[in-house]
């Protein structure tokens, strides 16, 4: 069996004054990057830079470039620049086949840009937000993360909706009715929000378990790991938890919360979430469907901000991350830097990084010794509040001490005429209840 043949794409930016040459390409690498893990290759770029994004988001001469690029005309019929002419193009055939039939916008389009690149270039058009919402909703596993996808994707493609059969109306009678009727646009618009309602009711019903589940974590001792998308957060929970959850070099391969107990398994518990990555310009509605998922980072006592050392935009991406948590509310929780995939660094430059980030850890998700030395400093951060104590438990009491052994780290247990004398670590407020009766 012959493999499929991978679709061909040319990735199109603008870069503005405000925009640095290092981000500019770094989020161009970024879009190559979302593209590879939609199943596209880009084969090439058109940039320019310009003040901002035009009715045709590039100019004349670069518009003709990616024309050439796709095998479109490079401009749009009767299109009229500020303050000069209408331009009558003609659609010239195509000599051979075309080297790319995607176009990948890195910029958000209006629906009338995106329609003026599609009759530019007679190729498929997908704008950033797009390619997002394609890559999530080929990776959503769960019912709760495919109806977040969903709604976002139907949110994302309201506006974007054209009328198929310009000039012909659904005839509607009866009450509610719109008397000359009804076109196809309205109502398959129409459409959209009842089943964007109706999804959202049905999101809420699941939400609302996951909440529950939620909250009787809410006393335990919980450790987030947040990040850029591909920092490496699966594949560290895998090491520090021992499950194997799913693991793939590519964005966005995780979508759904997953919570695992840390592993070896400590007194009390500690759970450990892996929740879905951040992204530059990632669409509002997507962070808004997925705002119940990303509550676990709210909620969670310790972040661990994991960092892909190895990537030289790893920068701007914990600046993104850390704006993205601030909109969560979380940004004020304790928080811990880990630098991941340091087997990639060079001796020199980890050691730049470690002088830069004096605070942060320097780990590989692969080096078993780099996980046991998180893993001893995850529990040392819970217990850095635990109060030891000896207590005399009377044996007709020995649920108590049942509870200590859940809720703390019992040290030692004694058998006596009195009772079980126990020396625990454990929370204060543990203790003080322990001691009362």
């Amino acid at each position: 069996m012959e493999p499929t043949t991978r679709p061909k794409a040319v990735a199109v930016a603008v870069q503005t004054s405000d925009v640095s040459d290092d981000a500019f390409e770094s989020s161009l690498v970024e879009l190559e990057r979302l593209a590879h893990t939609l199943g596209i290759d880009v084969v090439a770029r058109v940039t320019q830079r310009r003040a901002g994004l035009t009715p045709n988001v590039l100019g004349d001469g670069r518009l003709l470039d990616l024309g050439a690029l796709t095998g479109g005309p490079g401009a749009v019929a009767g299109y009229s620049p500020p303050g000069g002419k209408k331009k009558d193009v003609l659609e010239k055939p195509t000599v051979g086949e075309p080297e790319a039939t995607v176009v990948l916008v890195d910029h958000d389009l209006s629906p009338s840009q995106l329609r003026n690149l599609e009759k530019a270039t007679k190729a498929e058009v997908l704008d950033r937000s797009m390619v997002i919402l394609s890559i999530f909703q080929r990776h959503a596993r769960t019912r709760e993360a495919r109806m977040q996808v969903e709604i976002a994707r139907l949110a994302y493609m309201s506006p974007r909706l054209r009328e198929a059969n310009a000039g012909k109306d659904r005839q509607r009678g009866g009450i509610g009715g719109k008397g000359a009727g009804e076109s196809a646009l309205e109502l398959d618009r129409r459409r959209i929000r009842d089943r964007i309602a109706e999804l959202r009711h049905e999101l809420s019903s699941v939400q609302r378990e996951s909440d529950v589940r939620r909250g009787r974590r809410l006393e335990a001792n919980t450790v987030a790991l947040v990040g850029y998308t591909n920092a490496g957060k699966s594949s560290l929970m895998r090491a520090l938890t021992g499950d194997e959850v799913y693991v793939a070099d590519q964005l966005f391969a995780t979508l759904d919360t997953t919570v695992r107990a840390l592993h070896p398994e400590v007194r009390p518990r500690i759970l450990v979430s892996d929740t879905v990555g951040f992204i530059k310009k990632l669409p509002h509605d997507l962070v808004a469907s997925f705002r119940s998922t990303l509550d676990e980072a709210r909620d969670a006592r310790l972040l661990l901000h994991v960092l892909d050392a190895s990537d030289p935009a790893f920068r701007d991406q914990l600046h993104v991350t850390e704006a993205v948590l601030s909109e969560l509310e979380a940004g004020k929780n304790p928080r811990r830097i880990v630098m991941n995939k340091c087997d990639r660094l060079d001796e020199a430059t980890r050691d730049a990084l470690e002088a830069e980030f004096p605070d942060a850890l320097f780990v590989s998700a692969r080096d078993p010794k780099d996980v046991e030395r998180l893993h001893a400093i995850i529990v040392a951060f819970f217990e850095d509040g635990y109060e030891e104590a000896e207590l005399c438990i009377p044996y007709a009491e020995a649920r108590r001490v049942a509870e200590l052994r859940e809720h703390g780290r019992v040290l030692e247990e004694r058998f006596e005429e009195d009772g079980i004398v126990v020396r625990v670590r454990a929370p204060a407020a543990r203790i003080a209840a322990a001691r009362v009766h």
